[in-house]
């Protein structure tokens, strides 16, 4: 007897992109069987579960991008979302702030941006600066009141509970390990079994260039794993940050820089740095897996980039293992803060893709065929915009189905 599991929609991956997908396309298709296979025993324990909880405005984004258009139309599903759900968030606001006169023109460049992706900021010089955030040093700021903070686990736990009583499924230590074509049909190979399905959608985050493999596709781009490092602020040093305080960040580096962010249970995250991440799934400095690091550094886009930004990449692995560093860097921001103000706190890991010439995909990067779709890249904003994405996702399934 054929015991295969039958879906019309097999997700993999159960981070807030995989789960906003499975939420959306119930929503649009009730009567739809979808199931979620995720491999850890509980959802949102990975890129999702390590975010530092902020409702992106939109800012930094390039007018009429994927990024731009999703994090604004997806920062207000997600507080649409969490107001029925009864889930807290604080619109806090933000400020990015010039400490020297050169920052000034990338700041005003970031501006017209915000201006163009409609985003509520004002241009603030710094004795406004400091009525918003005293503790902030700066000559000019941006002020972005909509920015906010939410805790994205929280809102994963809703989803994933909003998804079974529609009907859907999550099946947990679920790993995708193998699939395969058979007769116009997907058949995944899991460890919760062979799930036959009409179509697949990869959201897999940091793994999501091999399961792409898996699929057949090839996507022009490697994931390369990156660990941000945080400090979390002492209960004495709270009052040192109102909301967000963010660097104007450099143009030629994709990282935003060492900020400060306040989150939504209380307490203030100060980082992240980014540096190489030994495995794929490196919380630690220690984390080290031998084929991740090998796929890694034998992977010409990662050489070409290691190349272009060897010396900031340098100044990041210092400040990975120099605390006073970290700390400088800070101070940059909030010249008050010192080393005894700051414990470690949790690490994150972000799957940056890279393409074969070096340059960052900056872009969200999708890739269908008939019987899957591959979300390759879902870089910040994904939590922010995950619902819009899931939309923008369930678009593409529709015309599958």
């Amino acid at each position: 007897m054929n015991t295969m599991q039958q879906a019309d929609v097999a997700i993999i991956g159960g981070g807030i992109v995989g789960l906003a997908t499975a939420y959306r396309l119930q929503e649009r298709f009730p009567g739809k069987n979808v199931i979620v296979l995720e491999k850890e025993r509980e959802v949102a324990q990975h890129q999702t579960g390590h975010n530092s909880g902020v409702l992106h405005s939109g800012i930094y984004y390039k007018p009429g991008s994927l990024r731009a258009l999703n994090c604004r139309e997806g920062k207000q599903a997600m507080e649409a979302f969490c107001t029925k759900e009864g889930i807290p968030f604080d619109l806090c606001g933000k400020v990015i702030v010039a400490v020297s006169p050169d920052e000034i023109p990338r700041l005003e460049k970031i501006y017209e941006r915000g201006q163009a992706n409609g985003v509520n900021c004002q241009m603030v010089d710094g004795d406004r600066l400091r009525e918003i955030e005293p503790h902030s040093a700066g000559i000019k700021a941006i002020h972005v009141p909509e920015a906010g903070i939410v805790d994205y686990r929280q809102v994963c736990d809703r989803l994933a509970l909003r998804i079974t009583e529609a009907g859907g499924t999550i099946k947990t230590s679920a790993r995708v390990t193998g699939m395969f074509r058979r007769e116009g049909r997907m058949i995944i190979q899991s460890g919760a079994g062979e799930i036959e399905s009409r179509l697949v959608v990869n959201c897999a985050g940091l793994f999501s260039d091999r399961v792409a493999w898996l699929s057949g596709q090839r996507p022009d781009a490697q994931i390369v794993p990156f660990r941000g490092e945080y400090f979390e602020l002492k209960p004495s040093a709270h009052h040192l940050c109102r909301g967000l305080i963010y660097p104007v960040p450099d143009p030629n580096f994709p990282f935003l820089g060492v900020h400060f962010t306040r989150m939504i249970h209380g307490g203030v995250e100060c980082g992240p740095n980014a540096v190489f991440a030994f495995k794929r799934e490196g919380y630690y400095k220690t984390s080290f897996n031998l084929i991740d690091t090998l796929e890694s550094l034998t992977y010409p886009g990662f050489l070409r980039m290691a190349w272009k930004h060897w010396r900031m990449g340098l100044n990041e692995m210092w400040r990975s293992f120099n605390k006073s560093a970290f700390v400088t860097a800070l101070q940059r921001l909030v010249p008050e803060i010192r080393s005894e103000h700051l414990v470690t706190a949790p690490a994150g890991v972000r799957a940056q893709a890279l393409s074969r010439d070096g340059n960052l995909v900056e872009d969200f990067m999708i890739l269908e065929n008939d019987l899957v779709i591959n979300v390759c890249n879902a870089p910040s904003p994904a939590a922010t915009a995950s619902l819009n994405v899931g939309k923008l996702v369930v678009d593409k399934i529709s015309t599958h189905l």
